[in-house]
């Protein structure tokens, strides 16, 4: 119910205190609006991710009659590869939504435009107050070309009633790998599954493997961009995953199937973004008592998880469709369109000062808490990294299928896979 009244609050604000803004943006000199078009990996799927996408269009439509959004849905993986076909066909979208493990070689291969040129006078006032991270992770040149979009950083999440039933205490989670291990041995004990770490990533994304190396001492490349993953830490560190599968106390499944494993309460604990937040609370309720806590630190240090996500680029050279643009992006990116993420897609919410405000998401934190661990932690977010050259998503790829996924789910040799892997990816052009 809370929703339904923040959509409806959204769209009366949106129509109030937008539409002004979007004169110069709005319907052409014949007094059509003016068409945009947006590619995007969450429109029309299934579930929290699609309904929300959708809700966050429909705002937009209410406050801007004179701007059509003709939405786009490409699948995660496909999105780069297809926007760059379109580029070379000359029907490139206007904006799109582009995950982070892609941005690298879209900065390098796409006409990605500066998105603060665009915005002129309003870049300073919409830019203050988003979460410093994520914003500087879409600069390219100096300029910001990504503004952040669906953002978020992986948690643990879990099942409260199986923890008690396994002779564990729901209100002391597990903090680091070995308390996480020691817990899905009970709960498996019990006869469940006990836990899912999300590494293998149907997106082809490596936030959590980097989550994982961040939080062992060590990342996928140093700053100077020399190759990491093949590092005794990393080596050490997903290790330590595998025995988890090796164990019988996660199973070797895509992470769809763990979705489901949950879902159904019969898997104990569920690494994976927050993204799956009003997936998984709307499958708990009445089932399960779900909770939540922040990513499991693999050594000494505190964990140190990275985020996962996109933001969103402009492709458009056309001066109005551009501006049109601008206008989608800023409610995208507002408190209001914030709220909405938050909400209905289960993303973090990029400005902290509607956290606690009650026009916005006050009563949403009130009553659940699933995403607070992870909003904690926002602030000291791990930058994301990504590998060097033209080719990064390629090595990307390479890197979760070559070694990631065969070591955590099908008992490769995690040192030799890694090394293997590695010397690949220093090959790449």
């Amino acid at each position: 119910m809370g929703s339904r009244r923040t959509l409806a609050a959204v769209a009366t604000l949106s129509l109030l205190g937008l539409t002004a803004c979007s004169a110069d943006a709005g319907a052409s000199a014949d007094n059509q609006p003016v068409e945009i078009t947006f590619s995007s990996y969450n429109y029309g799927t299934a579930g929290a991710a699609g309904e929300g996408t959708q809700a966050l269009l429909d705002a937009f439509a209410t406050a801007h009659p004179d701007i059509k959004v003709l939405p786009q849905s490409v699948p995660t993986a496909d999105i780069l590869t297809k926007t760059k076909t379109d580029v070379a066909a000359g029907v490139a979208p206007d904006v799109v939504q582009l995950g982070y493990s892609k941005l690298n070689e879209a900065q390098q291969t796409l006409p990605l435009q500066s998105i603060e040129q665009i915005a002129g006078d309003d870049w300073e006032a919409h830019s203050a107050g988003i979460a410093q991270g994520p914003l500087q992770a879409g600069m390219w040149e100096g300029e910001v070309r990504s503004l952040p979009y669906t953002v978020s950083i992986p948690a643990l999440f879990y099942n409260a009633d199986l923890f008690r039933a396994a002779g564990l205490d729901p209100a002391k989670p597990p903090r680091n790998i070995d308390d996480v291990a020691s817990a899905a041995q009970a709960i498996k004990a019990n006869g469940d599954h006990g836990i899912y770490f999300g590494a293998v990533d149907s997106g082809k994304s490596d936030y959590l493997t980097q989550s994982i190396l961040n939080s062992a001492g060590t990342s996928i490349v140093g700053n100077d961009g020399e190759i990491l993953i093949d590092t005794p830490e990393a080596i050490e560190a997903l290790t330590k995953v595998q025995k988890l599968t090796n164990d019988g106390v996660q199973p070797a499944v895509q992470i769809d199937d763990a979705l489901a494993a949950f879902s159904s309460g019969k898997l104990g604990m569920f690494v994976a973004t927050t993204a799956y937040a009003k997936n998984l609370s709307d499958a708990a309720e009445g089932n399960f008592e779900l909770l939540s806590t922040g990513f499991p630190s693999f050594g000494a240090a505190a964990a140190a998880p990275t985020h996962s996500g996109a933001g969103l680029v402009v492709l458009s050279k056309d001066e109005k469709k551009q501006q049109a643009a601008w206008e989608f992006m800023k409610f995208m990116t507002s408190k209001e369109g914030y709220t909405i993420i938050t909400e209905q897609l289960g993303y973090l919410p990029l400005r902290s000062d509607i956290v606690d405000d009650p026009a916005y998401l006050a009563d949403y934190f009130a009553k659940d808490k699933l995403l607070l661990p992870s909003l904690a932690q926002l602030e000291t977010v791990t930058p994301y990294r990504v590998f060097p050259g033209k080719k990064s998503n390629q090595a990307t790829v390479l890197f979760q299928d070559n070694a990631v996924e065969p070591i955590v789910l099908r008992g490769a040799d995690a040192e030799q896979t890694l090394k293997e892997t590695a010397e690949r990816l220093r090959g790449l052009d």
